[in-house]
């Protein structure tokens, strides 16, 4: 995708400028709605939190279907095309990125994971692994196809037609994309593990133009993580 002439992106300014200015509410409110927690205490000091996950995925669901929408809409004027969107021009080429992409991030979780001590993990990561097979499967895929379809689709794309620069649209949209994170802030090495992923998530979609080459790579990351916490293959660094 090419970026628009300069008189041209500046009809997307006011669009870009209300969506940076609306993004960091907007995202948490979608956070506090797809997440719900119930406090349990254990003494005076343990807190358990307990993921709904029925509601998490038709929230997670209802969400794609919205961004995927607002896609839609923004090729349908002309702001994005098809193509830049999920171009298979490249078949084998985005097949061997997303291998190599899952693979790569699958090593830097267990690196991390060996290095990091738990304490230092946001609390509701550990939830995730207590789940049924089939419902982490569908959780994680739906988180990813949200996730990417916001931050690479919607957000990426609108930087970089606005900018013209694709590495300032990638690390726009991570930053962006560690503020919908928000709870990661309370445990700052939390942050680079979403820090890495989401720049990679970005190079790889300007690199095949797909944006299912991000969502498989960020799904197979997530759902490979939590089976490996799972089945107790990997834990984590007293």
């Amino acid at each position: 995708m090419k970026p628009l002439p300069f008189y041209e992106r500046m009809n997307y300014r006011s669009m870009l400028e209300e969506l940076v200015m609306i993004i960091p509410a907007a995202l948490k409110s979608s956070r506090e709605e797809i997440i719900y927690m119930d406090h349990i205490k254990k003494g005076s000091e343990n807190i358990k939190r307990d993921i709904k996950t029925k509601d998490v995925m038709f929230a997670f669901s209802s969400l794609s279907l919205l961004c995927i929408a607002v896609l839609f809409g923004l090729v349908v004027y002309d702001v994005l095309t098809i193509q830049s969107l999920l171009s298979f021009n490249k078949p084998i080429e985005s097949i061997v990125i997303t291998g190599i992409a899952s693979i790569a991030l699958l090593l830097f979780g267990v690196v991390l994971t060996f290095s990091i001590p738990s304490n230092s993990i946001d609390g509701m990561n550990k939830t995730y692994q207590d789940g049924s097979l089939s419902s982490l499967f569908i959780f994680m895929f739906l988180a990813a196809l949200f996730e990417e379809v916001l931050f690479r689709g919607i957000i990426q794309n609108l930087f970089f037609v606005y900018t013209g620069n694709q590495w300032v649209a990638i690390l726009s949209a991570t930053l962006l994309f560690l503020v919908f994170h928000i709870q990661y802030f309370k445990k700052p090495m939390m942050l680079m593990n979403i820090t890495i992923p989401s720049i990679v998530f970005g190079w790889i979609y300007v690199k095949t133009n797909n944006l299912l080459v991000p969502v498989f790579v960020h799904f197979l990351m997530n759902f490979g993580m939590t089976i490996l916490f799972k089945y107790k293959l990997i834990s984590l660094k007293k």
